[in-house]
């Protein structure tokens, strides 16, 4: 995010609608590298010379791979499976964090009694309660768009099956929330991210509060890739946690994201823990540098919108004082 005067000149829904149109737009764009990455991590990787089993779903080796047995299998619009839903949740997640962002962080600045850039550690914090707000609130989204995308070509569902699939299950309603922990634990992805973000800007453009669109973008690819590169064992652990379980669990879900990690490990290896994160690194570099940039010139065209309509508002208040003066002028002649 941005950095904030400790006064921020936009309000926090403002802020939260420019964070979370980057989002989706950026999002949008690079949606394929979201199910290849997710793909990628909910497979089991196979033992040299191991066989698929019959009708098993098929094995990926690379990004590129998916890709090509994606569309070979589903056509292009394989690889915008669950698109919709996906958007959703990246609508309400972004929206909901830039709020809570921007409300903890102006809590934050009016609490201090002499004002001062936060620490690294106060924007990590900041970060984190923000998150975890937002998680809480949008996470059944994000588990639904996640089976959406796991799903075969025969058990496609729209959004409100899939998650009526879901409720069904063994976990009821609460399957909803499934991975719920793991996401909390996860803040610290976006709260990295963030904190990043607020340290980098200060120490490559100090001063600056307005970066352009360039600067934004390596900014918010910076920040997102360090994030990235050390939470992705988690980012696993979730993405298998709210999947399908693989097939040798005989359909027995997981409980937590220790236990998938814990199966992955010793089935695969502990630098499986690290699977997908190519196409997850270019993916959160992409979104975060567009998002970014995207957001930066949202947040400047709403500033230019509130002055615009201040500015008419107090026009029109002129008109009305003057219009008030003239009558008590004229009232005078008219009581004769």
């Amino acid at each position: 995010m941005g950095a904030q005067s400790t006064s921020a000149p936009l309000p926090p829904w403002g802020l939260a609608t420019a964070g979370a149109t980057g989002a989706v737009l950026a999002n949008a764009l690079v949606y394929p590298l979201d199910i290849v990455k997710t793909r990628l991590q909910v497979q089991v990787k196979r033992q040299p010379g191991e066989a698929a089993a019959e009708g098993e779903e098929p094995h990926y080796n690379s990004t590129w791979d998916a890709i090509t047995k994606i569309v070979a299998e589903d056509g292009i619009g394989g690889l915008y499976a669950g698109m919709e839903g996906a958007l959703l949740g990246v609508a309400s997640t972004n929206f909901a964090y830039f709020y809570w962002y921007s409300t903890v962080r102006t809590l934050y600045f009016k609490s201090q009694k002499m004002p001062a850039p936060p620490s690294t550690a106060v924007e990590l914090a900041l970060g984190a309660v923000a998150g975890a707000v937002a998680q809480l609130c949008t996470i059944p989204v994000a588990v639904v768009t996640t089976r959406q995308q796991t799903q075969s070509k025969n058990d496609k569902r729209g959004f409100l099956e899939t998650g009526r699939e879901v409720i069904e299950s063994e976990d009821g309603v609460f399957g909803l929330w499934r991975g719920l922990k793991a996401s909390l634990v996860l803040v610290v992805n976006p709260a990295i991210t963030y904190g990043a973000y607020e340290r980098l800007k200060t120490y490559m453009f100090p001063g600056k509060t307005r970066l352009t669109p360039g600067e934004a973008f390596l900014l918010g690819a910076m920040s997102k890739s360090l994030a990235t590169i050390v939470t992705q064992p988690l980012i696993v652990a979730k993405v298998g946690l709210q999947s399908k379980p693989p097939p040798s669990r005989k359909g027995k879900p997981f409980k937590g994201f220790v236990e998938v990690m814990k199966f992955i490990v010793e089935n695969e290896g502990a630098l499986s823990l690290f699977k997908g994160i190519a196409p997850q690194i270019v993916k959160g570099l992409l979104v975060q540098g567009i998002l970014m940039m995207t957001k930066e010139r949202m947040e400047l065209l709403f500033i230019l919108l509130f002055r615009y309509v201040k500015k008419l508002r107090a026009e029109q208040l002129a008109k009305a004082v003057e219009l008030a003066s003239k009558a008590k002028i004229a009232l005078p002649v008219i009581a004769k």
